[in-house]
């Protein structure tokens, strides 16, 4: 193996930090690093948070660094390695990241958004192997979406190709943090099953016992893991809302299938962890809006919380090619 083989992933999500390191060919990490991103964090430092986990990694290194691949959770302008900006942490808007980390590794780096680095990595590594093309949908905080087509990332004539939490499905709906209403991920990302399992309980102060009972009865604080962990449990309420955010999950990717028709969607974040009922919920929705004939292969994602981050190992690979 060649001396300066060492790839270096890094992950900049909304809510935590996460680094990996592995060598080119590998299929495992040499080291890993998660941290939850602190309360009022900014992109200074979030930045100074990621380099403290690069340079503890790399200072036990047993190979020089060769490249490095970066996923960031919000638009990313891929070609010239900058980020537009983040819909949940301030302060990034416009910051040319690849020339940042280059100045301070001192090797090449690859910049791409989360959905499309979840796309390669997917596609590469985990449910989307054998593929020519695939769609990543991830499902958390908000609903993002990446293409691989024909063996490439396909990132659009604006490089924002694949935002199909922003497809509107419901006219006049939810606000969406976009700024207009009825997108998908207004109606099916955490933060939106959450705000609507609390206007369910409100609409009806007898139901959903076990949801509540998950929360002390302190309904403001309930997150979508709570409607999920209540759900599994068969609260009816729950499961109601549970269910409605699979079924527009559903119509969304049939939106997409129909456009596009992948060989195979492929669905990752952490909502999409919600059990075998949702995701037949959203095959059910999904086959239901696309045209006769077509296929919907859609299955759970393989790696986890780490196809962006395996999808930047693919970013950091290419930079060597």
């Amino acid at each position: 193996m060649e001396r300066a083989s060492l790839l270096l992933a890094l992950d900049f999500g909304g809510t935590k930090l996460t680094a990996g390191l592995t060598a080119l060919g590998e299929r495992r990490w040499r080291a890993h690093r998660r941290v939850p991103a602190p309360p009022g964090s900014n992109a200074q430092s979030d930045r100074e948070i990621m380099m403290a986990l690069v340079q503890d990694m790399l200072a036990t290194a047993e190979l020089p660094l060769a490249a490095v691949g970066v996923s960031f959770g919000g638009p990313v302008d891929a070609a010239r390695g900058v980020v537009l900006l983040s819909h949940h942490v301030p302060g990034w808007e416009n910051t040319p990241l690849r020339q940042w980390l280059e100045a301070r590794l001192g090797v090449p780096v690859a910049v791409d958004n989360d959905a499309n680095a979840g796309a390669l990595g997917e596609w590469r590594f985990g449910a989307g192997q054998g593929c020519d093309s695939i769609l990543y949908v991830t499902v958390s905080t908000g609903i993002g979406g990446g293409w691989v087509v024909n063996g490439q990332p396909y990132r659009g004539a604006d490089g924002m190709a694949g935002e199909i939490g922003h497809i509107v499905i419901q006219p006049g709906g939810p606000e969406c943090i976009c700024g207009r209403r009825g997108c998908l991920e207004a109606l099916a990302a955490g933060p939106a099953i959450a705000r609507r399992a609390r206007e369910c309980l409100a609409e009806n102060p007898t139901a959903g016992k076990a949801l509540r009972a998950l929360v002390s009865g302190d309904v403001e604080t309930i997150t979508a893991r709570h409607v999920s962990q209540a759900a599994a449990t068969g609260d009816d309420l729950a499961q109601q809302v549970l269910d409605e955010a699979a079924y527009f999950l559903g119509q969304g990717i049939g939106s997409a299938i129909t456009l596009m028709n992948p060989q195979r969607v492929v669905v990752g974040g952490g909502v999409a962890k919600s059990g075998p009922r949702y995701f037949e919920m959203v095959r059910a929705a999904a086959r239901a809006n696309v045209l006769p004939g077509m296929t919907v292969d859609i299955v759970p994602a393989a790696l986890g919380d780490d196809a962006p981050l395996w999808g930047a190992v693919v970013l950091a690979g290419d930079l060597l090619n």
